[in-house]
């Protein structure tokens, strides 16, 4: 018995030393979350550079099929006003967080346009530009402009040339009405300032917003044309640096992107908020 109760208080000694000294040899540094917080700043940073570096001016230009690019996906129909639309995951995402806020308000947000690559956007110019399609207050551009760069002038009043349209980038959206006097009043009233105040709480911009000395330049005032700007501002940066008017081209009127200086005035041409 005298040699098995120190034996047995040894073990009980030993494992009480272990358990007291554990906590201290695994309890983290105190700054750890800090750390932690740092390294998760760092990585996401450094995604942004990464995924900014994929952008080229292919990209801002539209020369893709948002169907098959993997930064894409399928608007879900509930939220849009027919099926088939596409957008960028994260401007998605963004928008479907400001739609559930607007609802709360009694307000619904419908996606009318979203992506539109090159061909899209084609189509919908030669048309206007063949005069199939007609223009604002019904004119045939065809024959009412029959000086090309008249024409074009015409069109690109709310229609954008191939390769230079932001709905290419899959960061803007036209919400609910493609006519400013629906915003001008009851629903389309409340909704429009509810956008303004509440939309860069989400990262969304208005970038045509009416012409004067602040914005000289660009498209007519489109009350419903919404930007995501962390993207789209980066979009914006490049098309300043990369994007020349002599790539603007493979549609009919093309030749006219030149001496317009679309660049300059349509695709840079967008309210301060947006850049």
């Amino acid at each position: 018995m005298y040699r098995i109760i120190p034996f047995f208080a040894l073990l009980i000694c030993i494992a009480g030393c272990n358990q007291s000294q554990a906590p201290n040899q695994t309890k983290p540094p105190e700054n750890q979350s800090k750390v932690i917080e740092n390294q998760t700043k760092s990585s996401e940073n450094q995604k942004t550079k990464v995924e900014s570096s994929r952008y080229t001016t292919e990209y801002i230009r539209g020369l893709f099929d948002p169907a098959t690019h993997e930064d894409f996906v399928m608007i879900d129909s509930i939220y849009a006003d027919r099926a088939g639309l596409f957008l960028r995951k994260d401007t998605y995402a963004a928008f479907l967080q400001m739609r559930t806020a607007a609802k709360a308000k009694g307000i619904n947000l419908v996606i009318r346009s979203a992506t539109r690559n090159f061909d899209y956007q084609k189509g919908i110019w030669e048309r206007k530009w063949s005069g199939k399609t007609k223009i604002e207050n019904g004119k045939d551009a065809s024959t009412a402009y029959p000086d090309p760069t008249d024409r074009a002038l015409a069109i690109l009043r709310y229609s954008s040339m191939p390769g230079t349209s932001r709905h290419h980038w899959g960061t803007d959206i036209d919400l609910n009405s493609f006519d400013n006097e629906w915003f001008a009043e009851g629903e389309g009233l409340k909704l429009y300032n509810w956008l303004v105040e509440f939309g860069p709480a989400f990262g969304f911009c208005q970038p045509y917003t009416p012409k004067g000395d602040a914005r000289p330049h660009g498209y007519e005032e489109e009350k419903w044309h919404w930007s995501y700007t962390p993207v789209s501002s980066q979009l914006t940066t490049l098309a300043k640096s990369a994007l020349k008017n002599e790539m603007i081209s493979g549609f009919e009127g093309s030749g006219t992107a030149v001496g317009i200086d679309v660049v300059t005035k349509y695709v840079l041409g967008v309210d301060s908020s947006c850049k």
